[in-house]
């Protein structure tokens, strides 16, 4: 389990449990890296010591799928208004990041996976994150959503539109589904699909990021984008 993070005079991160800390810097001592908040390698590099969050142990995450990007999660928190008393319904899991992250700020989350292969590994995440407010059901949603009076729903399938139904009898009225799609053509279908069902389509985003260099006088935008990731779909169920 990740105790420390040291972090170098430019941002990069080493992740320290136990013992001396050796690297291509140099060592620092156990018994520093406990109780100093910067510390020195024996060859003179510095460290700053911090406490681990969430967003240091996003890196030490065992892959499965492709995950959501952390921008996307962002705006699905935002505009899905869940808060500490929400009850969220997650599918499919995969390696278990939108879970996860859903569950800071909720009260639970369930999460529908048909991989057991994906479950495994989902569970060594939440462990990581010592998220106990997640659940993993082994169950493919498309046969029924169990959770009743729900305040989010979301999707991360190719063909959400086959869970429509479920999750309009899972959902409280005026709570929010979101689909999570790659491509505009499953966009087209879903929305085509959710206006048959009590579901007002309020928003079809494409969230797109870039970062800035800055120093000194050095400012310019990074020439790196976080572009297109997934469309976020949201519907409200009325």
């Amino acid at each position: 389990m990740v105790k420390k993070v040291l972090i170098d005079e430019r941002g990069k991160k080493f992740f320290w449990e136990r013992g001396d800390f050796h690297t291509q810097f140099g060592y620092v001592k156990e018994k520093d890296i406990k109780n100093k908040k910067i510390v020195e390698t024996h060859l003179g590099k510095k460290f700053y010591v911090v406490e681990p969050k969430f967003i240091d142990l996003i890196k030490k995450i065992k892959r499965g799928p492709q995950i959501p990007m952390p921008k996307d999660i962002a705006i699905i928190i935002y505009y899905s208004s869940i808060d500490k008393n929400s009850i969220v319904v997650d599918a499919g899991t995969g390696c278990g990041f939108l879970a996860i992250s859903l569950a800071r700020f909720v009260k639970k989350v369930v999460s529908y996976e048909v991989n057991k292969h994906y479950i495994k590994i989902a569970r060594e995440n939440i462990k990581l994150f010592n998220a106990k407010n997640v659940k993993i059901k082994n169950k493919n949603i498309e046969e029924g959503i169990d959770e009743k009076n729900v305040d989010l729903v979301v999707l991360d399938l190719p063909e959400p539109w086959k869970v429509l139904d479920h999750a309009q009898k899972a959902l409280k009225s005026g709570a929010f589904l979101v689909c999570y799609l790659p491509t505009i053509v499953q966009v087209m279908k879903l929305v085509e699909y959710a206006k048959r069902r009590n579901f007002i389509v309020t928003k079809v985003l494409e969230i797109l990021e870039r970062g800035w260099f800055v120093e000194e006088k050095k400012v310019r935008p990074k020439n790196k984008i976080i572009g297109h990731s997934a469309f976020i779909v949201f519907a409200r169920r009325i």
